[in-house]
């Protein structure tokens, strides 16, 4: 059962949201600065360009709370791995043993897991379990 991402990093969106907003107004005012006096910008085109903007601007939005429910689903996910026992790969290949405990760095769940030889393995990311029993 391994869980990979499947978006970018959090922070992305809102880095990319903001400078889509500056460009949007630089090319707002570009087009109000050069305009002809004789013929001004037409309002619903200009009223068509900020609804498509403000649209865009909320699928961005919704992209980052999509982003953190999956993050906060694969959270939760690994709390019901506790007490199970699971394959992992570890330094020497692949090893049975029980999740013992669930950290979070950051967003990212770790798992902790005693061996089946009596050995603890901190700190194991989703994406080293094989499986799951």
């Amino acid at each position: 059962m391994a869980i990979g991402s499947v978006a970018a990093p959090a922070g992305a969106g809102a880095a990319s949201s903001a400078l889509g907003l500056r460009e949007f107004m630089n090319v707002l005012l570009t087009q109000l600065t050069f305009q002809d006096p004789l013929k001004p910008m037409d309002n619903q085109a200009f009223m068509a360009q900020m609804a498509q903007f403000s649209a865009l601007e909320q699928s961005q939005q919704l992209n980052d709370r999509m982003q953190q429910l999956i993050e906060n689903q694969a959270a939760l996910q690994s709390i019901g791995l506790l007490g199970r026992s699971v394959d992992v790969i570890v330094e020497g290949g692949r090893s049975t043993g029980k999740v013992t405990a669930m950290a979070l760095q950051g967003d990212a769940p770790l798992l902790t897991v005693s061996l089946a030889g009596g050995a603890v393995v901190a700190d194991i990311p989703l994406s080293q379990l094989l499986a799951v029993r």
